[in-house]
């Protein structure tokens, strides 16, 4: 939402917020850069700033007050997410994707878990400031793609799930699961009924990370966003118990309530990367003598810094009227959330080549930490879709009778 009409509430959360980013996180990632190239991914990002997001209220945002969670008034949810996500991705968008993760995953609790579950997992998450979320739908056969409007068999998960005397059998695989590799309980999804289509037979399940035949198999090795580990996990003969099933057959239809708010959080994340790049770069140009003036004297210098301020600015302008879409349940949200997100990724892309090009030589040093911001922008390219996934998703929502009709042979 605008700035301009943030409440009181809200005004403190983001102040706390970059506080806690200008302090701590910034700091940290300028002082110890080379840590986020530890090849062990449990080494990489200190207890401390964990616990230190715990100290300001922004690592369980979205657990219901009743089990200890900060009640966010519901008018303006989303709006309150993005704005508190902006401000950690302009540390580190690695943390901000560690941190909103648990948010996503706790609106969907709150919404389909029954009341003893999230009472047990609610408390785990409030008690361990370690504790993180994870969502898992990707597959190695099937990742974004799957949002198209191809709703055949043939088009269905790979990971199965089989009601048995024991409860749910799962066997499969996740793949490129955000916060995969170190989180303490999954949100897993499988075909339960291969006969027809995804929407039809997918349903969802609560894992706990100690479940017997779960294997967390890898920790993917990202170019960006390298503070939150990036997963895969295998599921062999897995069992389930049935209150662990969260919604069976229609819940891609119910996750809705995970992905409109993650859209919107992607692309506030996004937008706080390209505003730590935009602060950066005007320092350095308006600071860095070269050719006898300052860099911003220069007039090619200059126009470049008033293209990457118009972009953020185009960027929050549309996220600002995504996330009111979603608070406010507007028939238009789900486009709204997807052009937010794809205009958020490719506007943020080419403020961040700008910031690399101005700093010339010192951008492309890595202990200069200007490529670590062009290289976590790219990220955001194919994250929670790719941008050509994105746009047709978004000609779906306008045209569901033509654009969104299944384009294999006639039936």
């Amino acid at each position: 939402m605008p700035h301009t009409t943030l409440s009181e509430e809200q005004r403190l959360m983001r102040a706390s917020c970059r506080a806690f980013v200008d302090d701590v996180v910034i700091p940290f990632v300028r002082r110890e850069w080379q840590r986020e190239w530890d090849m062990r991914p449990d080494a990489r990002l200190p207890p401390a700033i964990l616990e230190g997001a715990e100290a300001v209220g922004i690592r369980t945002l979205g657990v219901p007050e009743a089990f200890g969670g900060i009640e966010l008034d519901p008018a303006t949810e989303v709006g309150t997410f993005a704005l508190i996500a902006e401000e950690i991705a302009r540390g580190d968008s690695g943390l901000a994707d560690k941190l909103v993760q648990n948010w996503k995953v706790a609106v969907l609790l709150r919404n389909v878990a029954p009341e003893h579950l999230q009472k047990r997992w609610f408390g785990r998450l409030m008690e361990d400031p370690q504790f993180l979320l994870a969502h898992c739908l990707t597959e190695p056969r099937g990742a974004s793609d799957r949002w198209l409007p191809y709703n055949v068999p043939e088009a269905a998960m790979q990971t199965r799930a089989v009601r048995t005397s024991r409860g749910w059998v799962i066997n499969g695989r996740k793949q490129f699961i955000s916060n995969g590799y170190d989180a303490g309980l999954y949100v897993v999804y499988a075909n339960t009924n291969p006969a027809v289509g995804m929407l039809q037979g997918t349903s969802s399940f609560l894992v706990p990370r100690d479940t017997p035949g779960l294997t967390v198999a890898r920790c993917n090795e990202t170019m960006g966003c390298r503070f939150m580990n990036n997963g895969e996990l295998v599921f062999e003969d897995m069992v389930v118990p049935d209150d662990h099933l969260l919604v069976e057959n229609d819940a891609l239809g119910r996750a809705g309530i995970y992905f409109r708010p993650g859209k919107i959080i992607q692309a506030a994340k996004n937008l706080g990367v390209g505003m730590r790049a935009f602060e950066v770069t005007a320092d350095y140009v308006q600071n860095y003598v070269q050719g006898g003036r300052i860099l911003i004297k220069h007039q090619a210098v200059a126009l470049r810094l008033a293209d990457m301020a118009t972009r953020l600015e185009a960027v929050r302008a549309l996220l600002d009227r995504a996330a009111r879409a979603v608070d406010e349940k507007d028939p238009d949200a789900d486009a709204l959330c997807n052009m937010a997100k794809v205009h958020a990724s490719e506007e943020v892309f080419k403020v961040a080549q700008h910031a690399l090009e101005l700093h010339g030589g010192n951008g492309v040093m890595l202990d200069f930490g200007v490529e670590k911001l062009f290289r976590d922008a790219s990220i955001f390219l194919h994250m929670d879709a790719t941008v050509d996934i994105s746009k047709l998703k978004i000609v779906k929502a306008l045209f569901p009778h033509t654009a969104g009709r299944y384009a294999g042979p006639e039936g």
